[in-house]
């Protein structure tokens, strides 16, 4: 969806505010695709900040399907985002500018909402997913999920700092 931004860049003082219904069904972040579960309207203000300079401030929550970091299990992880990005009249950015990096969701005077929303996902995106606060996981080497009870495997994990003093005993142990 394109949203004209011509009126916002080019009058002095002027503000517009719309409300965008996200046209999001998934996104793909590192190589893997999150399905969108819900997602509430997006409320986005546009200020004018002078000649060719304008403030994009947005609000919205958007809910996507995720698997527990630790357990595996289905989980729904419901991002809150809240932004605010400046943006310039296409005239006013030099080809090598770094105002232009951060322009990637405008094409002239038209804002793309999809790119701006997905590049604020990618930036407010979990770095752990846990099902609940205190996940145990699953086992390494049954797979049994530990938080519907503890399995038999052996969890000892010998000190890696004492590997070589074993190596010493095993070596002049009598066959």
């Amino acid at each position: 969806m394109f949203l004209n931004l011509t009126d916002v860049l080019t009058n002095e003082d002027k503000v517009i505010s719309k409300q965008i219904d996200a046209e999001l069904t998934q996104i793909s972040i590192g190589g893997e695709i999150f399905q969108v579960v819900k997602k509430s309207p997006f409320k986005l203000t546009f200020t004018n900040l002078g000649k060719d300079r304008a403030r994009i401030d947005g609000t919205g929550e958007i809910t996507f399907a995720m698997n527990c970091d630790r357990c595996l299990k289905s989980v729904e992880e419901k991002l809150e985002l809240a932004f605010s990005r400046e943006v310039f009249a296409p005239d006013r950015i030099d080809e090598t500018s770094e105002e232009n990096d951060d322009q990637r969701f405008m094409d002239g005077y038209q804002l793309d909402v999809e790119d701006l929303l997905k590049n604020e996902i990618v930036i407010n995106w979990p770095m752990k997913v846990l099902c609940k606060p205190d996940c145990k996981g699953i086992c390494r080497q049954c797979g049994k999920d530990l938080n519907t009870g503890t399995c038999e495997c052996d969890t000892f994990v010998p000190d890696p700092r004492m590997a070589v003093i074993k190596d010493i005993f095993n070596a002049n142990k009598e066959v």
